[in-house]
């Protein structure tokens, strides 16, 4: 019998005097262990989303966003040697100064061949080259033509087909009596592409709890998204029709993608960018429909103009004339959701002057947008004093910036018809190739609104907020980062929770050692907030700490992960948890296997600790975890032949301190939560390689 099976019998036995469910946890925890002597490196970008991710400031919508928009680089990928700067700002983690230096290498050698190249690109780090590596190819080919014929493109595009089917083995208290529709969750996903150039999308999904092919959802699924792509032909940069995201410049009045959190600023040093993207996501929120075109001026000019018209869903006010909340979740589960579906309409209209050259970049960005019904979201409680109210709203904004090869600055200043002035700017320096510093300033006034607006923000919103951020990015030594920042920001107005004026106080360091087998991770998080004391009478500081040690290790067939995470809350009162997970991953030619298994123990809500958890295609998991108990995944990977790939997914969470899970029409009877979830992916084309 092998060492480590001997081992590993004597240690079992020794478990006799634990807990049952620690006893579970070391058992899965050693057998890891015992399967070390093959392990292999998995550098995926996916990785990449756990280092960034902060669960307490994470909103779900953005994060699958981000998701969807990495995935989809990563299945088409980017020509590093045909591509434009805006392609490759279209990487989250790359900054405007490494973008820079990437077209500048490529302009002085003609052509790159290899991922080694990129080493000799003065701002890339290494492990921003192993991200590159999932997003990159190196083609011979000079550059694609720039309007390819309608059969060239039907006969080499290629076509990818996905459908996804979630099985819970529970039922929530609204599947007895409360939803429309059974608790099964599916959808359908098929994508079209010509490289880069020419892209097709349709996405048919649908929520558990609400009807399919039934009440009001006759045509079978309760949200379909479609949209076509092109981009650069000749002057025609980007043309999109369909359901569409922009964003333009940093974000202050107009980006209805993802945002940029505090740890990704430290990566891409704020990069001001503009782009537009079919909306490929299940989000059901954030996007525009209609029509939106870049065209390539000349000189360094582009002109971007869109329109969109669509139905949005809102809470509306007792004589139905009003809208009281708009609403983001996308469910139609309940008679009273679906009073609430897309009962609204929007209608924007707008467009963007940009201008870059020799690094200089200055924009222009102004639209126009009116309701159906008139918008009443500042009645009610203090903090929404100053919600949008009225039917029709303008925002305008001009953005602005510097780059050279270590030295960024970007900003942008907007109004409004409530006539305030918004402003964030940045400025970034790279001292050397290991050592880069930036800060941010932002100072959004309370009576200041857009309603299209996602941006550097602690309180959620880009409004009644002033702050001041300052991170820095060091290697110490070969194959390790050090990241750090502290933001210190203030409101002036009262926010929900809190009657008066405010503070807070983010800090946070991470220091990230890699090597050719291990891998080591540590970071550790302080968080100030002030809120109302018991008695509302009065504002107390309470204080949050999280800490967390990962390590893996890598090399042969399987790859290991152990992962601590500790949580202690202080302030109205005190609290404290912790969660120990290990994953294993198994890969061998056409078959990956992934467990993984966490043991948490928290004293309440506050001390909450949060795990990041790769899910299947297009999705992900990352669950907030209080009480005790145990969370256990296993997932299979198949790769049957060239174009088909089955995915399958069971994970399960089993609490120790209760016998019921959530409350309302979500509440499960039982102390255990499992969920099979099944994809299968077909990707084909019309051209057959000879």
């Amino acid at each position: 019998m092998p060492v480590s099976l001997v081992l590993l019998s004597f240690a079992i036995n020794e478990l006799n005097d634990l807990s049952l469910p620690m006893r579970y946890y070391i058992t899965f925890l050693l057998l890891c262990f015992s399967l070390a002597l093959h392990a292999q490196t998995d550098n995926s970008w996916k990785d990449y989303l756990d280092h960034i991710g902060q669960g307490e400031d994470i909103d779900r919508g953005q994060l699958e966003l981000l998701y969807d928009d990495l995935d989809e680089l990563a299945n088409t990928k980017i020509d590093i040697n045909s591509c434009t700067r805006e392609d490759l700002l279209r990487l989250p983690f790359l900054s405007d100064q490494q973008v820079m230096d990437l077209m500048e290498y490529r302009y002085k050698v003609g052509r790159l061949n290899t991922y080694m190249e990129l080493y000799l690109v003065p701002s890339l780090d290494r492990n921003t080259i192993l991200l590159l590596k999932d997003f990159l190819v190196f083609s011979a080919a000079a550059s694609p033509d720039s309007i390819p014929s309608l059969r060239k493109v039907l006969q080499y595009g290629k076509h990818e087909l996905a459908a996804d089917f979630k099985l819970p083995f529970y039922e929530r208290q609204g599947d007895k009596n409360g939803y429309l529709g059974y608790k099964y969750r599916h959808w359908l996903r098929y994508t079209f592409n010509y490289g880069q150039q020419v892209k097709v999308g349709l996405v048919a999904s649908q929520d558990a709890g609400e009807p399919f092919f039934a009440g009001d959802n006759k045509m079978g699924y309760d949200y379909y998204s479609f949209y076509l792509l092109l981009r650069d032909m000749h002057r025609l940069k980007a043309l999109t029709i369909g359901r569409y995201r922009l964003r333009f410049g940093m974000g202050l009045i107009l980006n209805n993608s993802y945002g940029f959190g505090k740890l990704v600023s430290l990566s891409n040093l704020y990069a001001s960018t503009n782009y537009i993207k079919g909306h490929s996501s299940r989000s059901e929120a954030n996007y525009l429909q209609g029509i939106a075109a870049t065209i390539d001026l000349g000189k360094g000019f582009n002109l971007t103009t869109f329109a969109s018209y669509r139905k949005i869903d809102a809470s509306l006010g007792k004589d139905s004339s009003s809208v009281v909340t708009i609403l983001r979740s996308g469910y139609h589960r309940t008679v009273s959701e679906m009073q609430r579906r897309r009962n609204t309409s929007e209608t924007l209209l707008g467009g963007n002057l940009h201008f870059f050259s020799n690094g200089f970049h200055l924009g222009a960005t102004a639209f126009y947008t009116r309701f159906n019904r008139m918008l009443a979201m500042n009645s009610g409680a203090t903090y929404r004093q100053w919600y949008p109210n009225g039917q029709s709203f303008w925002n305008a904004s001009i953005d602005y910036g510097y780059v050279s090869n270590r030295l960024n600055i970007s900003g942008e200043t907007a109004t409004g018809d409530c006539r305030q002035v918004a402003t964030i700017n940045t400025v970034s320096y790279l001292l050397n190739s290991k050592l880069s510093l930036i800060a941010l300033q932002r100072y959004y006034p309370y009576q200041f609104y857009s309603l299209y607006s996602e941006s550097f923000a602690e309180g959620g919103s880009v409004n009644d907020e002033s702050g001041v951020f300052v991170g820095a990015k060091w290697q110490p030594w070969r194959n390790s980062e050090l990241q750090a920042y502290t933001d210190i920001s203030y409101f002036a107005w009262p926010k929900y929770g809190v009657n008066e004026a405010s503070h807070r106080w983010d800090n946070f360091v991470q220091l990230m050692v890699t090597g050719k087998r291990w891998g080591f991770t540590a970071r550790y998080r302080m968080k100030m907030k002030e809120v109302n004391n018991s008695d509302n009478t009065a504002l107390v500081q309470t204080y949050t700490h999280r800490g967390r040690l990962a390590c893996t290790y890598t090399g042969g067939a399987l790859s290991l992960k152990s992962q601590a995470d500790v949580s202690y809350f202080t302030g109205k009162g005190s609290s404290n948890g912790y969660m120990f997970t290990q994953s294993a991953t198994w890969e061998k030619r056409w078959l990956r296997l992934m467990a993984s298994c966490g043991y948490f123990d928290t004293s309440d809500y506050e001390a909450r600790v949060y795990s990041f958890e790769p899910g299947l295609l297009y999705s992900f998991y990352f669950p907030s975890l209080n009480g005790q108990g145990i969370r256990i995944t296993l997932n299979a990977r198949a790769k049957l032949g060239n174009n088909l790939l089955v995915v399958a997914k069971l994970g399960s969470t089993h609490y120790f301190d209760r016998s019921t899970i959530s409350t309302g029409l979500q509440a499960i009877n039982g102390a255990t939560q499992t969920d099979l979830e099944l994809q299968v992916k077909w990707k084909f084309s019309a051209y057959k390689q000879q």
